[in-house]
């Protein structure tokens, strides 16, 4: 169980980025369990949706265990560390298509909790929203989290510059798309403007012009991904009170799906 949910080549990335384990001055404790079982029931729980409390004993670590040392790597930003490896992997093989990139987000609902508020979508129940910019193939470059109640238009800025300096199979390391493709919600004069300013061509549906019936030939990719993204359970709904916490599940969820493709 462990092994095929952290393989080898998705551990040895991994153990790049984990911190090491603390030392006790004074020796003693209980035996730690170690990283990788811990970090497969961490993706259990992010892939099946369950609880904690639900965890399997097969795993080893308790729920409460694996909770805690979560809890740890989600305050060293272990998870945005591990996504950025493996775009670094799928870079130096040619496996990154920066030509075009998509941006667009998605609501589910929410407990109350930081970055939470109401979805105007959704009859004004607290809700989350998940903003994600994917290279041409679909694979998440940049991912954040806000309340569901702020603008789409909002989240443009803050993701872009989230994209990380990813390898490339020859020359520098690259962050900027060609191309970036948005729907309605992204139709602002300034982010045009910013989005020029950083050379980066727009084409953003205009309100009013473009029909918004249709995706389009390239924005329906980045809705693919976000169903990508609900193949991990406990994106399904907001349980997490901790913004930091729901954004490693969906750092969690973006990992595997570009794992899978270095995985081919």
């Amino acid at each position: 169980m462990v092994e095929r949910l952290v393989p080898d080549e998705l551990w040895k990335l991994f153990e790049r980025v984990v911190p090491p384990a603390p030392v006790r001055p004074q020796g003693g404790g209980r035996r730690r369990h170690g990283d990788r079982e811990v970090l497969a029931a961490i993706v259990f729980v992010a892939t099946s949706g369950c609880t904690w409390a639900q965890l399997p004993p097969s795993f080893g670590p308790s729920g409460p265990t694996a909770h805690r040392r979560f809890s740890e790597w989600s305050r060293a930003r272990v998870w945005a560390k591990l996504h950025r490896l493996v775009l670094d992997e799928l870079g130096a093989r040619g496996k990154l298509d920066w030509s075009r990139c998509a941006i667009d987000s998605v609501n589910m609902r929410a407990t109350k909790g930081d970055l939470t508020g109401p979805n105007p979508v959704d009859r004004g129940k607290y809700g989350s929203k998940i903003h994600l910019i994917t290279e041409r193939t679909g694979l998440p470059l940049s991912i954040g989290i806000s309340g569901a109640n702020m603008h789409d238009s909002q989240g443009l800025e803050p993701l872009v510059r989230g994209i990380p300096p990813v390898r490339s199979r020859r020359g520098p390391r690259r962050r900027k798309p060609g191309k970036l493709h948005g729907d309605k919600g992204y139709d602002y004069r300034h982010l045009r403007q910013w989005l020029r300013s950083r050379g980066i061509t727009h084409r953003i549906a205009r309100r009013g012009v473009d029909s918004s019936e249709r995706l389009g030939r390239h924005r329906w990719v980045v809705e693919r991904s976000m169903s990508w993204l609900a193949g991990c359970r406990r994106l399904h709904r907001r349980y997490e009170r901790k913004a930091e916490h729901f954004l490693a599940f969906a750092g969690i969820a973006a990992t595997l799906i570009c794992y899978r493709r270095l995985a081919k």
